[in-house]
């Protein structure tokens, strides 16, 4: 299982903490630190829709300029989020090739807790 998320992310310590308590093994992978790919992020907005792994509430997203943050596609997202990490909702949990979990809410937690 990979966590993608911030190292100073206080919900990525939490989901790591919970999943690792349960006997999972956890990679973890620093979207910042260590980038994400185009490729990564379409996979996962494929998985989970575009909308969903798009934070909005984030500073980064404050951050930019109206016109980035206007009309707002699923190409414009991808190009956001390729090109500021810190766009993406965290944590990132991929449990095989083909689940993807977005966030840690009560369902995602459900889903891989039990």
């Amino acid at each position: 299982m990979i966590l993608y998320g911030l190292k100073n992310c206080d919900t990525c310590k939490k989901a790591r903490k919970a999943l690792e308590a349960v006997g999972e093994d956890i990679t973890f992978h620093d979207v910042r630190a260590d980038g994400v790919t185009k490729t990564q992020i379409a996979n996962w907005a494929k998985a989970a829709g575009w909308e969903k792994l798009l934070n909005k509430s984030s500073t980064t997203w404050r951050g930019l300029s109206d016109a980035e943050k206007d009309g707002v596609t699923e190409k414009k997202a991808l190009a956001l989020m390729a090109e500021h990490p810190t766009l993406i909702k965290r944590p990132i949990i991929e449990n095989g090739p083909t689940q993807v979990f977005v966030g840690w809410s009560k369902d995602v937690q459900e889903k891989l807790l039990g």
